[in-house]
Order: structure tokens, then sequence, then C-alpha cells
């Protein structure tokens, strides 16, 4: 966040020293200095975009593999006695990817006020994965002696991410900053794997046991909401650049929210 502020205050300083240096002469229509020294810049229509991103995922594995251990050992002496479906496994994770897509939308403009609708799409990598596990001795009501470990697998692997948004903005100068809110769609591969083994012993047997459960979800739905910061620069008539911060965060069976920094290029028709 600090270097997207950064940014936009070298472009300010950088348009400034333009305005401050330009001599008073004649400038054809629609050319490049033309578009800095306007007073106000027609943000009015149809724009469409490329843009690419870097991006932290942030997802939450606790308890995770829960109900699948909770199936592989329903109404078993080991359960009873150790509750191991609800032992502590799992945690924060927090991994870097990077992507590329479009965007397209339409402002409408009030003097200096600008509101719109937008449609946002990257293709990339994010998300992650964790192991976590925990070993255990305890006695049964059967008198038997066991010694389990329990393991818990989880990844989440998001492919594609879209936002449908409703932005507002206020134009100053060639800068446009403004705010968006709306909802946030993607694409994920979540895979959840939960593993129980070890040994029972008693008067006369010692016995090993493995036992495992995979819940895969390829190319799942999800969706929930997006919001965040951005701010468009006009270069010339039509052409803009964009600065954007986003944050979406999904509904899926592991928690999962995404902060990424956008870098785009624009034309308004």
């Amino acid at each position: 966040m600090r270097g997207f502020l950064v940014a936009v205050m070298v472009l300010g300083a950088v348009s400034a020293a333009h305005a401050a240096d330009m001599p008073d002469l004649p400038i054809l229509r629609g050319g490049f200095a033309d578009g800095l020294s306007a007073s106000r810049v027609n943000w009015e229509g149809f724009y469409v975009g490329g843009q690419g991103g870097l991006g932290t995922s942030d997802m939450d594995f606790t308890g995770a593999t829960k109900d699948l251990a909770t199936k592989l050992l329903f109404d078993t002496a080991i359960q009873n006695a150790g509750d191991v479906s609800d032992w502590p496994l799992g945690g924060k994770v927090s991994t870097h990817g990077h992507g590329f897509g479009a965007f397209a939308g339409y402002n409408a403009q009030w003097e200096d006020v600008v509101l719109g609708l937008e449609l946002s799409y990257m293709h990339g990598s994010f998300g992650g994965s964790q192991t976590d596990s925990m070993t255990r001795i305890f006695t049964d009501s059967n008198g038997t002696t066991d010694t389990v470990t329990y393991q818990a697998d989880g990844s989440v692997k998001l492919t594609d991410m879209a936002s449908a948004r409703l932005r507002a903005g206020y134009a100053w100068g060639i800068f446009l900053p403004y705010a968006f809110g709306g909802m946030a769609l993607g694409q994920a591969d979540i895979v959840k794997t939960a593993s129980i083994y070890g040994t029972q012993v008693g008067t006369g047997f010692n016995v090993p046991f493995y036992l495992s459960a995979t819940d895969a979800q390829n190319s799942r739905f999800v969706y929930g909401y997006s919001w965040g910061l951005g701010v468009d620069v006009m270069l010339m008539s039509g052409l803009f650049l964009r600065g954007e911060w986003q944050y979406s965060r999904y509904a899926a069976s592991i928690d999962t929210a995404v902060n990424t920094f956008h870098v785009g290029l624009g034309y308004k028709f």
C-alpha cells in the first residue's frame, strides 16, 4: 500500500512539473499536452483494459478436516476416548501469487463525481497448502492402549478470480481516485485429506491401523465479496493508466482471502 501511495505522488509531481514548464503556445486539440493540462477530464463512457497483478493469499486451515475425521472414527472406542476429530490441527497460511487479466466498465459523470459499473478478471496462481499432525496415547473403554496419529492435509488453488463491482470516484485534474465494492467470484481446486493411524495394544495383541479419507473439489465455483481502492490517470485522449488494490474474501470450506495489487492500461471510448 505504501508503494501505491508513492507511485501516485510521483505521477502528481511529474504532471505538475510538466504543466509549469509548458510554454504559453497554441496546442493541437487531442495532443498529449492537451490531455495533461485540461481542467476537467471527461471520464464518461465505456472503457476496456488489460492488467497484471501480484498478491497474497491468506488461508485458515483450522479444523478443515474435522468432518472427514468424524466420519472415519464414527462410534469407535478411539473417538469416544480420545476425541480425535476435535484435535486442534491446522492454522493460518499466507502465500504469494501472480496473474493477469482484463477489465471493462461504464462511467457516468456529474461534474467531478464519477460513478460506474465494472467487471474485473484475473487468471493466475493463488492459494497454498498445509500439512499438520498430532500424536497422543490414551486408554479406551476396552482397556486397550491406543497410540494415535492424526494428520490433516489441505490445499487451495485459485486459478480464476473475477469481481462485479460498483465504483465511485472524484475527478481531480488528470487523476480519478476511486473506491469500489461488489461480488467476488472464483474457480478453485480445494482438497482436504484426513489420515488417522497408529497401534492398539492389549493383552496378547498389538494391532496397527490406518484410516484415510479425501474430499477433492476440483474446479469448484466459489463466491464472496470484494472491495478496494485505486486511481486512474489519463495519459492522453482516452488512454489511461491504472493502479489498484483489491481485497477479496471467499465463502469456501477452507476460509480464503486474497489481497492483490493491479497495474493496468485502459482505453475509454
